[in-house]
C-alpha cells in the first residue's frame, strides 16, 4: 500500500469511499433479504474499524500513493464486513445462504487479484501485504464462526489459529519478526477459505465435512509450528528474514535448514507418516468414520512399500513420488465414495459416474445459486489436488529413511503382512463392516467391468422381443384409451414401511383411494426394484421405458444409439400421441425423439407464472393441471400416452404448495396467494429429523395431487401409473434401504384391471410387504404382453 501526501482529504478518501460502499451494500441487504439490528451493529463495526485502522495506519506508513492495489484490498476489506453483517445476523434469524455465500466467494476469488496487480504495477509495500493478510485472516474467522454454529464451535479454531499465533507473540517477540513467505503456506491458506465457503454453502454431508475441517486445521497447526521453528532459529540473524511483500517471495533457504536439521527433519518425516497413514486408512462410509477405522492395514501400502525396497535406493526415490500419488488419488476415490454413499447408497464408479457429477452441480446450482456451486467445485478441485500433492510429497519423503532403514522396513512389512493375510482369513473386523484387511480390490474388479459394460449393454439392448412387433399388434386392449405414467420423486418402500413416514403417507393413500373409489376407479399396486437409490431418476425413467437395466449413464447414452422399441415408442407405433412433461429439464432433449416421444415438455415449456416451489421451481399440482390444459383438453384428437415426471418431493423439499382448486390454477400466479409450508433448506440439509419431516410433507403433497388430478379429471378412458422412480436418499432411510419402489396401475374401466389380474398385484394403492416384486426392467414386456392380443384375461 502506498502512503501519504500533504492533503489530508486526498489519503483520506478511499478508506472513507470503502465505507461508504460498505455502509450501502448493507442498506441493500436490509431492503431485500432483510437485516437486523445484530447484522448492521457488526457490519458498521466492521467497516468503521477497517476506515479507523488503515487511516491511522496510513499517516504512520512511509508509503507513496494510493494504488489499484490497495483498492481491490480494500473491496475485498468491504465485502468482509457484508459477510460479518450476514454472519451476525444468522444467529438471531435465518438469512440467505447463498447471498451469504456469493459475497465471501468473490471476497475470496480478488484475494489472487491484489497481489497480481502489485506485481504489475510495481507498487508491492509492507502496509499493503499486511492489509491483504488481515483481511483474509477477519475473513476466514467470520467464516468459521458461522460453521461453528452447525458443525461445532471447534471449527473456531480454524480462523483462530492466526490470531492465537499473534497473541503469542504480543509476549514472545521473537515471534513478531517477519519470515520468509511460502508457497506451501500460501495453498494451505486458499484451501482454507475454499473449503470455509464450502462449508457455509452446506452442500457437503456434514460428517465429510467435519473431516475436511479437521485436515484444514491439521495442516495450518502444522503450517504455524513450521514458521515457529523457522522464527526459533532466526531468533538471532538480526534482519537476516527479510519482510515478506505482497506479490513477493525471499527464496526457499531457511526452509531448506529447517528440514535438514535433525528436529526439523524428524517432524516433517513423522508428519509424512501420519498423512500416508491417515490416507490409506479412511474409510470409504461416513458411518464408518470412526477411531477405530484408522486402525486397519491397508494391502495398497504394503504393496507400495514392498515395491520400493524391492528397487535399488535411486529409483526407489524416484518411484516414491508417483506411487504416493496414486495413494492419494485412491484417497480422493475414497472421499468421494462418501458423497456417493449418502446420496445414492453406492460407491462412486470412477470410469461410468462422472457425468452424475456434472448432474450434482447442475443441482447446487438450482439449489444454491451459481457462486455456491462454483465455489463447491473449485474448493474440490483444490482439496483433491492438496491431497495427492501432499501425499506425493510424503511418500518422497519417507522414502529416505525406507532407504536408510532397508532391513529394518522390510521385517516390519513382512509381519505385516502376515496379520494382514491372516485377518483376512479370518475376517477380522475392528467394528462390524470395517475390516482390519482392507484393500481396493473390488474397486479394480468394478472397473474392469465397468470398461467392458458399453458392449455387453449394447448387445443385451439390441436383443428385442418386440422389436418387429407390427402396430396393430400392439396394446390392442388400450386403443382409445389415454395411458398416463406418472413417476412421483423419490417414492419408495420406506414410504410405506418405516414406521414414522408410514404413520402420515398411508393416510393420503387412505384418502385418495377413497377419492378414486367415489370417481368410479379401483387400483392394483406391488413393487418394482429401480436401478438406483437416492438419485438418478433418469435412469430408472429409462430402465422402465425400454425394458433394460440402465443403472449408470453410459448405459442411457448407449440405449439412444441402438435400435429397441421403448414402451414409449410402442404406444407411438400403435397410433398414440406421445409426450413427455419433465419440469426438472432445463436443456433441449433431441434423444427424446429416439425414445418415441412426439413432444417433450421442459421447463420452459409449461407457461408457469408463479413463485418457486423446490428445486424444480414448478408445483406438482401444476403440472398435471397443465398435462390436462395442454394435451387432454378436447374431443377431436388422438389418444395420449404421457409421461410425467413430478419433482415436489426432490430433495430439500421445500418449498412445498398448499393443494387449491384445480379451476384456479391458469398459469400458476394463484401460488402467489398461497402461504407454502417451508423450511431452510440450510437447516434441512444439517438436520436428518428435519430432513425426514420435510420429506414426508413434500411426499405427501405430491401423492395427493397425482390421485386428486385422477379423482377430478378422470373417466373411464384412463388408465394412469403410478410409480416411484427410485427409493429417497440414505438421509431419510439410514443406510440399509433398498432399491424397492411402489407401483400402482388405476383404472375406471373393470376390463384394464382384468388383464393384469394375473399378475398377482393387490387391490389398493398400499401394497403389503409381501407384494410381489418385479425388477423395473421387466414391466415393458410384462406391460406389452398383458395389452397386447395373445394375452389371457383372468
Amino acid at each position: 500500500m502506498t502512503g501519504v501526501t500533504d492533503n489530508p482529504v486526498r489519503w483520506i478518501q478511499p478508506p472513507t469511499i470503502g465505507a461508504g460502499v460498505g455502509v450501502g451494500l448493507l442498506a441493500t441487504l436490509a431492503a431485500t433479504v432483510g437485516l437486523g439490528v445484530a447484522g448492521w451493529l457488526a457490519g458498521v463495526a466492521v467497516l468503521a474499524g477497517t476506515w479507523a485502522l488503515l487511516t491511522r495506519a496510513r499517516r504512520r506508513s512511509s508509503a507513496p500513493a494510493w494504488s489499484a492495489a490497495d483498492t481491490v484490498t480494500l473491496g475485498r476489506a468491504t465485502l468482509v464486513g457484508v459477510v460479518t453483517a450476514l454472519v451476525a445476523e444468522s444467529f438471531v434469524t435465518p438469512v440467505p445462504v447463498a447471498v451469504l455465500v456469493s459475497f465471501a466467494t468473490v471476497a475470496l476469488l480478488l484475494d489472487a487479484v491484489d497481489g497480481l496487480v502489485a506485481r504489475r504495477t510495481g507498487t508491492c509495500s509492507r502496509l499493503g501485504a499486511r492489509f491483504d493478510m488481515e483481511t483474509d485472516a477477519f475473513l476466514v474467522l467470520v467464516l468459521a464462526v458461522f460453521v461453528a454454529g452447525s458443525l461445532g464451535w471447534w471449527v473456531v479454531a480454524v480462523g483462530a489459529v492466526r490470531y492465537v499465533f499473534v497473541a503469542a507473540g504480543a509476549v514472545l517477540p521473537w515471534l513478531r519478526r517477519p519470515v520468509p513467505g511460502r508457497r506451501s503456506g500460501k495453498v494451505i491458506a486458499a484451501v482454507q477459505g475454499a473449503v470455509l465457503v464450502t462449508a457455509s454453502a452446506a452442500v457437503v454431508p456434514p460428517p465429510l465435512m467435519i473431516i475436511v475441517l479437521a485436515l484444514v486445521l491439521a495442516l495450518l497447526v502444522c503450517s504455524f509450528g513450521y514458521d515457529v521453528a523457522r522464527m526459533w532459529r532466526l531468533r538471532h540473524d538480526g534482519d537476516a528474514a527479510a519482510p515478506a511483500q505482497r506479490g513477493t517471495f525471499n527464496g526457499w533457504r531457511p526452509v531448506r535448514r529447517l528440514a535438514t536439521s535433525r528436529s526439523g527433519a524428524w517432524t516433517l518425516t513423522t508428519a509424512a507418516g501420519l498423512l500416508l497413514l491417515l490416507v490409506l486408512t479412511v474409510p470409504n462410509q461416513l458411518e464408518h468414520l470412526t477411531p477405530v477405522a484408522f486402525l486397519r492395514i491397508p494391502a495398497e501400502g504394503l504393496l507400495a512399500v514392498a515395491l520400493l525396497l524391492a528397487l535399488p535406493a535411486r529409483r526407489t526415490r524416484l518411484l516414491a513420488a508417483p506411487l504416493g500419488a496414486v495413494l492419494g488419488l485412491l484417497a480422493v476415490l475414497r472421499i468421494v465414495d462418501m458423497g456417493f454413499f449418502t446420496t445414492l447408497a453406492r460407491p462412486f464408479d470412477p470410469v461410468l459416474d462422472w457425468p452424475l457429477l456434472r448432474a450434482a452441480v447442475g443441482f447446487l446450482t438450482e439449489a444454491a445459486g451459481r457462486p455456491a456451486a462454483l465455489g463447491a467445485v473449485v474448493a474440490a478441485v483444490l482439496l483433491a489436488g492438496a491431497v495427492i500433492a501432499l501425499t506425493a510429497l510424503a511418500a518422497a519423503r519417507l522414502a529416505r529413511p525406507l532407504v536408510r532403514h532397508r532391513p529394518a522396513a522390510a521385517g516390519v512389512v513382512a509381519v505385516l503382512a502376515v496379520v494382514w493375510g491372516a485377518a483376512a482369513v479370518l475376517d477380522v473386523q475392528v467394528e462390524p463392516g470395517v475390516p482390519v484387511a482392507s484393500h481396493e480390490y473390488d474397486r479394480a474388479v468394478r472397473v474392469g467391468e465397468s470398461l467392458q459394460d458399453r458392449r455387453a449393454f449394447a448387445a443385451e439392448a439390441a436383443d428385442d422381443a418386440f422389436g418387429d412387433t407390427p402396430p396393430d399388434e400392439l396394446l390392442t386392449a388400450l386403443r382409445g384409451t389415454d395411458v398416463v405414467i406418472v413417476y412421483v420423486e423419490s417414492y419408495g418402500r420406506d414410504a410405506l414401511t418405516d414406521p414414522e413416514i408410514a404413520a402420515e403417507i398411508e393416510p393420503v393413500l387412505a384418502s385418495g383411494q377413497d377419492q378414486l373409489a367415489e370417481a368410479g376407479f379401483a387400483a392394483r399396486s406391488a413393487y418394482l426394484t429401480a436401478p438406483v437409490i437416492g438419485g438418478g431418476s433418469w435412469l430408472a425413467h429409462a430402465t422402465l421405458r425400454s425394458g433394460v437395466w440402465v443403472d449408470n449413464p453410459q448405459r442411457f447414452q448407449t440405449l439412444a444409439g441402438v435400435e429397441r422399441l421403448s414402451l414409449t415408442g410402442a404406444f407411438q407405433r400403435a397410433g398414440w400421441r406421445t409426450v413427455g412433461f419433465m419440469p426438472a429439464m432445463l436443456e433441449p432433449w433431441p434423444e427424446g425423439r429416439l425414445f418415441g416421444f412426439d413432444q417433450v415438455y421442459g421447463r420452459d415449456h409449461l407457461g408457469y407464472e408463479g413463485p418457486r416451489m423446490n428445486w424444480g421451481k414448478l408445483p406438482d399440482q401444476y403440472t398435471l393441471s397443465v398435462l390436462e390444459q395442454f394435451e387432454r383438453a378436447g374431443d377431436d384428437r388422438a389418444p395420449l400416452m404421457a409421461e410425467v415426471v413430478l419433482v415436489s418431493s426432490h430433495t430439500p423439499w421445500t418449498p412445498v404448495a398448499p393443494l387449491v382448486d384445480w379451476d384456479d390454477i391458469g398459469d400458476g400466479s394463484v401460488f402467489e396467494t398461497v402461504t407454502p409450508w417451508q423450511d431452510s433448506p440450510d437447516a434441512i440439509a444439517r438436520d436428518r429429523d428435519r430432513a425426514r419431516a420435510a420429506y414426508m410433507r413434500a411426499l405427501e403433497y405430491s401423492l395427493a395431487s397425482v390421485l386428486s388430478y385422477v379423482a377430478t379429471y378422470g373417466d373411464d378412458d384412463l388408465v394412469v401409473v403410478m410409480l416411484g422412480d427410485h427409493e429417497a436418499p440414505p438421509v431419510v432411510t439410514g443406510p440399509d434401504a433398498n432399491a424397492d419402489v411402489p407401483v400402482s396401475i388405476l383404472a375406471a374401466d373393470p376390463a384394464v384391471l382384468d388383464r393384469v389380474a394375473g399378475w398377482g398385484w393387490q387391490e389398493g394403492l398400499t401394497p403389503a410387504p409381501d407384494a410381489p416384486v418385479w425388477r423395473m426392467d421387466e414391466f415393458r414386456d410384462r406391460f406389452l404382453t398383458a395389452f397386447g392380443p395373445s394375452a389371457e384375461v383372468g
